[in-house]
């Protein structure tokens, strides 16, 4: 019995595989590839497993992906967009949540049927998209900063919604405002005392996890600080994920943040999978073959709506014709949340299966079409209003530039191609980057810096940075995969350029040289040879006898600097470059940067942006305005601590 039970397990797992390649290649999310695999692996198919059993692990997998939500919810963030958030987002929200329960009643579902169905349908997939709206370049305009605002309330009123949960489940006891208001306060008082334990007892607690320095011990105290405050907001009556969102909230505000989320990832994807696998055991094909004209009528019905209500809203605002538009379509699907409140309400009995099916069916069809409906959003707008799309180059956020034959091309923007984009704008050299990290090319444009989001591998994309025009190619990123794509296609699409590649050592320099590269420069090689440069500078030898000496070297492909006894490896911790935009609602917007106490933040001004120019080193008596940039020097915790301090003091 229990290796039938085992096998099972293993032919699942081997579906998920193949449908989350499939869905990958067809550009599909991977959430449906694993709503298509609880399908088949349910009772609508195969019938291995039914929903009852993978209820303990679909709960830790909410669990999961309530915690990392907490983790990325940034207060700072949320307070210096408290404007549009709460009142855009909550008008969405509450309006999107009316229309719903008024066509359920109309449809002659209970109360609180109607309440569960309005909530699914007002909350919109924040994972595809702020993906999609990173991969655009399109996070810094107006439809996209209105967008994040609208789904960072829509993931703040998941917190209320969990807390309701139970309470409309209580069998015959009617819901009344003092029934809520007291959920409401137990979930207060549930923070404020979890709030003051991990501001006390936390850190310190993660100070002696992160002194054992064993991976293993970090996470398993992870996940046990987030089961265990789960635990104790189930004990109050209220549910787990709202416990597991404090503690990824408190632990989101600590020095750790970056290790967790890079820690947790494994666990959080293998859980948040077999949530999604759950979810799609719910669907039952017989109902889905019965009512398949309800579940296309109301895709089309949902998607229509929330655009409306979403361009109503803004227009109301008094927005822009084509950014209501662009964000309307944008915010027009049902989201990964809605899968969440979906499970409740079975595991709750608040919705019969019927309806819940329609329901999901209804967000997995609406998320297949998202990719779709926000990559073509601009364009949407600019033909409703009579305009024609732009150009390939402006879709993607790279501006046409004039001719310019001494243009220099940046693939990858890491930690090399920022060093050298710092000596190309010193000295005035036109230059452009692409950089595959999202967030890095947020960053890195809030600061003012030509850095595009783009697959360098991607002809088209080559292209649109004007490589035809580039006089010298700089491959910064060290990927040998990589590396075999890109630079045969560089050296076809500009043939007389000149490029220059990365790689960290001298293993298949000829390879490379034979591909096309220009020149290879061997990192930690090159690190080598400048300090022994030094030494022997230092010792008295003539700089001549040392060129000599470093051009022999690097003619005969550094074959003399191999042969090393390998030791122990020591940790370091590197200071990193943070663009903090000062929006109009700031703490410091108003103050001179004397004002600020930069010793006790312990970190350094780099420069100030404003209006496109950028000032190095300003003076202190700098009046900071609504709109500035300041650019920050400093190790992550104390970034961290900065920003918070700038946005809200």
């Amino acid at each position: 019995m229990e290796h039938s039970f085992l096998i099972k397990i293993l032919l699942m797992l081997m579906i998920a595989i193949a449908t989350i390649a499939l869905f990958r290649r067809l550009g599909l999310p991977a959430i449906l590839a694993y709503l298509v695999t609880g399908t088949l692996s349910g009772p609508s198919v195969f019938n291995w497993f039914s929903q009852q059993q993978i209820h303990s692990v679909a709960e830790l997998g909410v669990v999961l992906l309530m915690f990392s939500l907490g983790l990325e919810f940034s207060l700072p963030r949320l307070w210096a967009m408290r404007r549009t958030v709460f009142g855009l987002g909550s008008a969405q929200v509450l309006v999107t949540v009316l229309l719903g329960m008024c066509m359920s009643l109309m449809l002659g579902l209970s109360v609180n049927e109607s309440i569960i169905v309005g909530a699914a349908i007002a909350l919109s997939s924040t994972a595809i998209v702020l993906k999609l709206l990173n991969e655009q370049g399109w996070l810094r305009r107006r439809h996209g900063e209105l967008s994040v605002s609208v789904l960072l309330f829509q993931d703040l009123a998941v917190v209320p919604l969990l807390i309701l949960m139970p309470l409309l489940a209580s069998d015959g006891e009617p819901l009344t405002w003092q029934a809520i208001g007291l959920a409401m306060l137990e979930g207060v008082f549930a923070f404020i005392a979890l709030m003051a334990f991990g501001k006390w007892a936390l850190p310190k607690l993660f100070d002696e996890v992160a002194r054992s320095r064993s991976n293993e011990l970090f996470v398993l105290s992870t996940l046990v600080v987030a089961l265990v405050t789960g635990a104790v907001t189930q004990w109050l009556g209220l549910s787990m994920a709202l416990g597991a969102f404090m503690a990824g909230m408190l632990l989101g505000e600590s020095q750790y943040k970056r290790q967790l989320e890079a820690d947790i990832r494994p666990f959080r994807d293998l859980l948040m999978g077999l949530f999604f696998i759950s979810i799609g055991m719910l669907l039952d094909f017989s109902l889905v073959v019965v009512f398949w004209w309800q579940v296309l009528l109301l895709v089309v019905a949902v998607i229509i709506a929330k655009a409306l209500i979403v361009y109503g809203l803004l227009r109301a605002a008094k927005e822009s014709f084509r950014t209501s538009v662009a964000s309307a379509i944008s915010l027009a699907q049902v989201g990964e949340f809605s899968f969440v409140v979906l499970a409740l309400a079975v595991n709750y009995q608040l919705l019969e299966i019927t309806v819940s099916t329609k329901l999901v069916m209804v967000a997995v069809l609406s998320m297949a079409v998202a990719p779709w409906l926000v990559k073509h959003s601009v364009d949407i707008a600019r033909r409703l209003q009579g305009g024609r799309p732009k150009s390939d180059i402006e879709i993607q956020g790279i501006p046409p530039m004039e001719h310019n034959k001494d243009l220099v091309l940046i693939l990858g923007y890491g930690r090399v191609g920022q060093t050298i984009a710092r000596f190309m704008k010193i000295e005035a050299i036109p230059y452009l980057v692409l950089d595959l990290d999202p967030t890095r090319v947020t960053e890195a444009r809030r600061a003012g810096e030509p850095v595009y989001f783009g697959d360098v591998a991607k002809r088209a994309i080559l292209k649109q940075a004007q490589i035809r025009q580039a006089k010298l190619i700089v491959v910064a990123f060290s990927n040998a995969q990589v590396l075999d794509e890109v630079l045969p296609l560089c050296r076809q699409l500009a043939p007389d350029a000149n490029i220059l590649v990365r790689t960290r050592d001298d293993e298949g320099m000829e390879e490379l040289e034979q591909a096309g590269a220009s020149q290879v420069i061997p990192e930690s090689l090159e690190g080598s040879l400048m300090l022994v440069s030094q030494v022997l500078y230092q010792c008295g030898v003539p700089l001549t006898r040392i060129f000599k000496r470093l051009e022999y070297e690097r003619r005969n492909h550094y074959q003399y600097l191999h042969g090393f006894f390998s030791g122990e490896e020591t940790d370091f911790t590197l200071e990193l470059l943070h663009a903090v935009a000062l929006p109009k609602g700031a703490q410091v917007v108003g103050q001179t940067l004397a004002d600020i106490p930069w010793q006790t933040l312990r970190v350094e001004l780099r420069a100030v942006r404003r209006a496109g120019a950028e000032v190095e080193s300003p003076d202190l008596t700098w009046l900071i305005r609504p709109g500035d940039i300041l650019i920050l020097l400093g190790k992550p915790r104390r970034i961290e601590k900065a920003e918070h301090f700038l946005l809200q003091g």
